[in-house]
């Protein structure tokens, strides 16, 4: 909080049960402080803005009817979860300047008995919740399951399957939609034609997308009218059936920016909270508006280029007046990425040119989609894989170390590793006009990084490495954006052994060149791989395996197959041994 302020209520919650004690005035103005505080440590710390700050008053209701732990809630993508938190013995997180990383930005069992899973990724909550519900019932316990899941993500297929199990339940299933007409950006998608006429009509049209699966039902049009929301969670605590309470909230309630430009500050940097202007910056390029610049520069001449996202528009850097550039050449399908990758294969198969963009933590749930619907039928779609990297998001729930593994041993899929901006763009480019393959994309996450030479046109010619140094003994083989390590390695052997390695660029994840691999027996007694992702499964196996014949000795290099936790980049390297230094060190001793 701000020097001076007095905080009257937050500072005392220790447990939700202190929320119980208090009275509707005292309640409304715990929400208060709740939003003072939320404002306070996000313009220091950064963090998910609009979607805490448009739960504050639901999450006190929820916490002042229901008893948790016994009473499960779960929150879904952890989003809106911060309050809760503030409500069940974290509040000194954020309070305190100094405390401020002592919680993560998601639930967490390992922080509360009030957190009932590690939930990042969106959808989940109604599945999770019910199997809480089943074994509840199934071991003859008492107690509510409350769901909680915002509109944006009811897009997603999990949420869909979940809203049509839950009725079989035929028990105590409590699912609370927080419909603040938003997902990350605008909302896509034909359900949400019925969230705004239930809206429009209090809760009353006869067209009820909720009803339609079995569900009883309950609408509040005030979400942050605590009082409304206490009387709406009272009536339906403890009921022997599933029911879905729809409330209507404000995202970004309570600062003013937020409140108009939804979008912008779903997520935030630090920022000067008088102006809303991020004190954090970064300068230079990024591959995100590159990319949409590119794209946008292609629908010019091509009306069959068109990029896909879901919801999530500005990893490719198409902000909204980037979006409305686009035009139909621009589609969201909103949280739903397996119907992403089937759409943009049916688009390829029809003659046009998808090109579908979304985080390397979000592709994982694509596998079957990759698999039969795009690369089973060859369609020739371009797929951007963003942070995937251990440079990339650092949360448990958002890593992009996984990618490799996942996508390159799909049969028939291409994956792509670009060292540079010139190579990126080369890449994409042939991608989109070649009609042969499906295409990955592994976008580099060290910066955009330019080396001022020519690349290649076109990558048809599939599985062929560029040797980019000549040399003898070692020969480093440094994929993607582990490129420019391989390069500090080179040097560094060099250095400590007086012979200048081989470097070699190999461009493609998902196949051997095994003419240079045999080719470099000749001379070359260590290979090196370098792959920035986990090494189970991924590239530098696949060359251990071919030289496991001969009498060349092969060394691994990239990421050990774990569950990262915001983690420190530099010191995971240095634990991988994912230094020049430590790598010349291991060719050094090798050699002796």
């Amino acid at each position: 909080m701000g020097t001076g302020e007095i905080i009257m209520y937050l500072e005392k919650i220790s447990t939700p049960a202190d929320v119980k004690k208090l009275d509707t005035e005292q309640l409304v103005i715990l929400a208060e402080e709740m939003r003072a505080a939320l404002i306070q440590k996000l313009s220091k710390h950064g963090g998910h803005f609009g979607p805490n700050l448009g739960m504050v008053e639901a999450t006190i209701a929820l916490h002042y009817v229901f008893d948790s732990p016994k009473d499960k809630i779960v929150f879904d993508v952890s989003h809106q979860s911060y309050c809760h938190k503030m409500l069940t013995g974290r509040k000194d997180a954020f309070l305190h300047e100094e405390q401020y990383d002592d919680v993560s930005g998601y639930t967490n069992p390992a922080e509360s008995k009030h957190d009932f899973f590690n939930v990042g990724h969106t959808s989940t909550s109604v599945s999770l919740a019910s199997g809480l519900a089943k074994a509840r019932d199934l071991s003859g316990e008492s107690g509510n399951v409350i769901a909680v899941i915002g509109d944006g993500s009811l897009s997603g297929g999990e949420a869909l399957e979940g809203l049509d199990f839950a009725s079989e339940l035929k028990s105590n299933f409590i699912i609370i939609v927080n419909d603040n007409n938003m997902s990350i950006a605008e909302n896509h998608g034909g359900l949400y034609q019925n969230l705004k006429e239930l809206r429009e009509t209090n809760g009353t049209s006869p067209c009820n997308l909720f009803r339609a699966f079995g569900l009883d039902y309950r609408f509040v049009p005030d979400g942050n009218d605590i009082s409304a929301m206490i009387a709406a969670l009272q009536e339906v605590k403890d009921i022997d059936h599933p029911v879905v309470v729809h409330m209507v909230t404000q995202k970004g309630k309570g600062y003013a920016l937020a409140e108009q430009y939804k979008e912008n500050w779903h997520w935030c940097m630090p920022f000067d909270v008088e102006t809303g202007k991020p004190t954090v910056s970064f300068e230079g390029e990024d591959y995100g508006t590159l990319t949409a610049d590119f794209l946008l520069e292609k629908m010019k001449h091509d009306p069959k280029v068109v990029a896909v996202t879901a919801a999530v528009p500005t990893v490719m850097g198409f902000t909204e007046e980037k979006r409305k550039a686009a035009g139909k050449q621009f589609v969201d399908v909103g949280i739903a990425e397996e119907h992403a990758v089937a759409f943009s294969s049916g688009i390829a198969a029809a003659g046009s040119k998808p090109v579908f963009a979304t985080y390397s933590s979000f592709i994982q749930r694509t596998f079957d989609q990759l698999s039969q619907d795009l690369c089973i039928n060859k369609s020739p779609a371009t797929v951007l894989i963003y942070t995937a990297s251990v440079f990339g998001m650092s949360d448990i729930t958002h890593l992009g170390i996984y990618d490799i593994p996942l996508i390159s041993n799909i049969p028939d899929m291409v994956y792509l590793a670009p060292t540079c901006k010139e190579e990126y763009f080369a890449m994409l480019n042939w991608s989109i006009e070649q009609n042969q393959y499906p295409v990955a994309v592994r976008v580099p996450c060290n910066g955009v990084i330019s080396d001022g030479e020519q690349a290649e046109t076109d990558y048809s010619n599939l599985n062929k490495y560029q040797v980019k140094q000549q040399g003898s003994k070692t020969a480093i083989l440094a994929l993607g954006d582990f490129y420019q390590l391989g390069e500090e390695t080179a040097k560094s052997i060099a250095e400590k052994t007086g012979i200048a390695p081989t470097l070699v660029n190999p461009r493609y994840i998902t196949g051997l060149d095994e003419k240079l691999l045999t080719k470099l027996k000749e001379n070359h007694s260590i290979v090196i791989t370098l792959e920035d992702g986990i090494l189970d499964g991924g590239f530098g196996e696949k060359i251990a395996r071919f030289y496991g014949t001969s009498d060349v000795k092969v060394l691994n290099y990239g990421l050990k197959k774990e569950f990262l936790d915001r983690y420190n980049v530099e010191e995971v390297m240095y634990q991988n041994r994912l230094t020049p230094e430590q790598i010349a060190d291991d060719v050094l001793q090798l050699s002796e």
